[in-house]
């Protein structure tokens, strides 16, 4: 068995080889709508319950940065808890 010098090892070879499909780029906008709910009970409750409401209101006087894409899909979902949300979002915002 051979074993690899230490000048075969390069930084490249160290990196882990994945293959990478094409993914949709995401405002920060919507990490931060996700984040205000899991930080804020009544937001979450708002969110869940009438999610034009909680996006147009946003959360301590911040409104959501969102794409139009994003607004409606938040908007288009009807979900029980935070968790259905977010795998709701993920499925159909990454659906072709």
């Amino acid at each position: 068995m051979l074993a690899a010098s230490p000048r075969s090892i390069t930084k490249r070879s160290l990196q882990p080889q994945t293959q990478t499909q094409p993914q949709r780029t995401r405002s920060n906008g919507l990490n931060r709508v996700f984040a205000a709910a899991v930080v804020n009970r009544q937001f979450c409750d708002m969110l869940l319950k009438n999610p034009r409401e909680a996006l147009k209101n946003g959360y301590l006087g911040e409104t959501f940065m969102l794409t139009s894409e994003e607004w409606e899909l938040i908007a288009s979902i009807h979900a029980e808890t935070l968790s259905d949300l977010a795998r709701q979002v993920y499925t159909l915002g990454t659906a072709d």
